[in-house]
């Protein structure tokens, strides 16, 4: 068995003894000192209950009698001194025989378990073969030669079907020594396999030359993957796709027919994003790196290509680019850049060159311009520091007025957040303010002091908050009305 299992002959042995002692327990009782021992010799499994000896015995079944341990076992014993009797094993009957039985197959289960373990441990990521066993609540048990493994339900291909006696390849995702069932967890779902897949058909990921930096996957239907050369005399995607297509169709026929895209890699992110598109043809990109997204425009002919089928292609160019994307087509972009500019224009006293240059930025509507920081808007070539306070102050006397005519849409006429933070006054009068209703500047800064008065403010409170909106309006359009 030890052979024929891969299992230390110490460690049956010792899973022998240990069934027998269980067995010899239960027919003798579990309160007797008990030992077991294998026998090499005659390929016994003794059985010895071992007794203390003490001056009085109080109890039979663990202690004996100085005088008969002196008459029974040894002339010159003593109190404290040990000494076992062996049992007769032919007495533990038909039951016993059986626990023994299911504790040697429970121990021996457990030492095959632990070769398995030591033997795969080291396996993870790797692909190997296996014959399809049988279905097991959707799970494939999967026949590796000397062990099972299981191929779950979320780890297949989806539309993939697996009859009993089929060759199946997957990689080995986990190795679970818990797991009650097969400890071997295979995968053929997840972005390493396609990424192992290819480095079987292409000698030259396996050389090195060739890297793989990235891969998105919908099982079953659809891939990209981003390749890269660290010799710019090899072509990375041809060298992928094969001559005629033979590397890459054979990935495709193992996978059962998914589509894959191959892209060239590189470092810049927006013509990353350009490439994982494909096979749409992009027109331009718009980089937001503070909510890192990219805008990407296409050809109005594009657009359902970029998008693909179910959002597909520009869902997979998300995950292999790690970018938020939105698709957008040239006649769209174009619509929206003209009302995004008319909306900046209506702003009081910008100038032509400040719309222009508010729109590269970003900002696209009067709402984007009032919520805006003055350091992000003194960072537009020309823009000063009075000049932002400006176009802030201006922004948000527009932003008022259009709400309160109800110019502005639904997704606009949400309030500007809270500038009180700005006002150099104290945390604790700053959060009275804002407890006393006055959820902005606009709205302090239209207060009376009578009626900063009646909300409880004091005198020496009302001159701070006064100084505060002097500091912040000067040379503003808007004023203080106190």
């Amino acid at each position: 068995m030890g052979r024929d299992k891969g299992i230390n002959k110490k460690v049956l042995v010792e899973a022998v003894e240990s069934a027998m002692l269980s067995a010899a327990k239960k027919h003798y009782g579990h309160n007797l000192n008990l030992e077991t021992k294998f026998n090499e010799e005659t390929g016994e499994i003794e059985v010895h209950q071992f007794k203390v000896v003490v001056d009085k015995v109080d109890d039979a079944d663990t202690q004996i009698g100085i005088a008969e341990a002196r008459k029974n076992f040894d002339p010159d014993a003593m109190v404290g001194d040990e000494f076992g009797e062996k049992l007769d094993t032919h007495m533990l009957g038909r039951i016993a025989a059986q626990t023994a039985k299911q504790v040697i197959i429970q121990k021996v289960r457990d030492a095959e378990r632990g070769v398995i373990f030591e033997e795969y441990k080291g396996s993870k990521g790797e692909l190997i073969n296996g014959i399809v066993q049988r279905y097991d609540r959707g799970n494939v048990i999967v026949n590796l030669g000397r062990t099972e493994a299981i191929l779950p339900r979320r780890e297949q291909i989806i539309r993939e079907k697996y009859r009993q006696g089929d060759r199946v390849r997957s990689m080995i995702l986990d190795i679970d020594p818990s797991a009650r069932g097969p400890q071997i967890i295979l995968t053929r779902s997840h972005p390493e396999f396609l990424k192992k897949i290819f480095a079987l058909e292409v000698p030259e990921i396996n050389e090195g030359t060739i890297e793989i930096k990235a891969v998105a996957r919908e099982p079953g239907e659809r891939a990209k993957i981003a390749v890269h050369s660290t010799d710019s005399s090899v072509d990375p995607v041809g060298a992928c796709v094969g001559i005629k297509g033979s590397r890459v169709q054979a990935v495709v026929q193992e996978l059962k027919g998914e589509r894959i895209d191959i892209v060239t890699w590189t470092p810049d992110e927006p013509s990353f994003v350009a490439r994982a598109l494909s096979p749409a043809e992009v027109a331009r990109v718009v980089v937001d790196e503070d909510k890192h997204a990219m805008e990407v425009i296409v050809a109005d002919d594009q657009l359902s290509l970029a998008i693909g089928r179910r959002g597909q292609n520009v869902k997979l160019a998300s995950k292999l680019t790690g970018w938020k994307i939105d698709v957008r087509s040239v006649s769209v972009a174009e619509e929206e850049a003209k009302r995004a500019r008319a909306a900046l224009s209506a702003i009081p006293g910008l100038e032509f060159t400040r719309v222009e240059l508010l729109f590269q930025e970003g900002y696209r509507s009067v709402r984007d311009v009032a919520n805006a920081n003055i350091d992000d808007l003194q960072e537009i070539d020309g823009v000063t520091e009075q000049e932002a306070k400006d176009i802030i102050q201006r922004a948000m006397s527009l932003y008022e007025t259009m709400k309160a005519d109800g110019t502005l849409t639904e997704d606009e006429a949400d309030e500007l957040p809270s500038d009180l933070d700005k006002l150099l006054i104290s945390n604790e009068l700053k959060d009275r303010v804002k407890g006393s209703g006055y959820s902005n500047i606009q709205a302090l800064a239209s207060a009376s002091f009578d009626e900063l008065g009646t909300k409880g403010f004091s005198e020496e409170d009302i001159q701070s908050i006064k100084d505060a909106l002097d500091i912040f309006f000067r040379g503003g359009v808007i004023r203080p009305s106190m």
